[in-house]
């Protein structure tokens, strides 16, 4: 089975580049972020002439996750317990017992999507951005994290064996080789601080290991559209696979499909792709063209 995540930065806007990458790559599962739009805007379509489902959550033209699988998809969850809301101008007055809002009444955000895919659980994440230090958006996200690294903990105490997969954008680049942007500063800017890193570091201890960094030891999977970041390959490594002991086991290859950020009207991310063997896979199965 291949699986990946890709911040695809508006799915509407890149539809075509993104089908044509699943049938090209014969990706059999992808977790998507920032799909900028709600269900009924999502180019489902395309997908399903290309023999693909679809679960997707969005609530607007901001954040958003989906994946597609070309297998059925089960046990879909929305968001994980715990999981705390934001909003910029909270509603006043605060009341948790709205729907779609956390223990506090702060709305919840469209950044994580589960699904039980042949016996693998899987996750798209779009971790909180941070903003910087000094916003109530950095403590937002080490606060989404920490809740995160929580459930984390509790599945697998639950189930140590479970193939568990967090994919997507963790907006953190865990080591200074990570970081290629000139413009972020280790130690004071967001992405980069002690405390993100930190956080990023404690899903190890939680059970998870990055599994395609021993494949892929170097790479940056995000170049800003400014300033020739990419031409100068002046990239960030903030796209990751954590994957449990169950997950990590099963894992034959990784890949960074640089590419993917060249050519016309391409996102700022570009795709992480693992191989993993399932018992009893069957390695010819067939594709479904449009």
């Amino acid at each position: 089975m291949r699986i990946a995540t890709w911040n695809v930065n508006s799915i509407r806007a890149r539809v075509d580049r993104v089908v044509d990458w699943l049938v090209r790559e014969d990706i059999d599962v992808l977790a998507m972020q920032e799909i900028k739009c709600k269900p009924a805007q999502f180019p489902l379509e395309a997908f399903t002439a290309a023999g693909y489902e679809v679960e997707i959550h969005g609530l607007n033209q901001w954040n958003g996750v989906a994946i597609a699988s070309r297998l059925p998809m089960s046990e879909v969850t929305h968001e994980f317990s715990g999981m705390p809301g934001f909003a910029k101008k909270p509603p006043v007055p605060l009341d948790p017992t709205a729907p779609g809002t956390d223990a506090e009444g702060y709305p919840l955000e469209a950044r994580a999507l589960g699904a039980t895919i042949d016996g693998l659980r899987l996750y798209s994440l779009y971790v909180p951005n941070g903003r910087g230090l000094d916003d109530p958006h950095w403590h937002y996200k080490l606060a989404w994290l920490d809740a995160l690294r929580a459930d984390t903990e509790r599945w697998l105490a639950a189930d140590p064996d479970l193939p568990l997969a967090l994919m997507g954008d963790w907006n953190v680049a865990p080591f200074d080789a990570d970081m290629g942007d000139p413009s972020f500063t280790v130690g004071s800017s967001t992405h980069v601080s002690p405390e993100e890193r930190a956080a990023f570091h404690a899903f190890e201890a939680a059970g998870l290991t990055d599994v395609v960094r021993p494949l892929v030891p170097e790479g940056y999977t995000f170049w800003d559209y400014t300033q020739l970041r990419f031409p100068r390959n002046e990239g960030m490594r903030i796209d990751f696979i954590l994957g449990s002991r169950g997950f990590a086991d099963l894992v034959t290859d990784a890949s960074i499909h640089r590419d993917e950020r060249k050519g016309d009207g391409p996102s700022d991310h570009v795709p992480v792709v693992v191989d993993v063997a399932l018992e009893g896979e069957d390695d010819d199965m067939p594709m479904i063209f449009g």
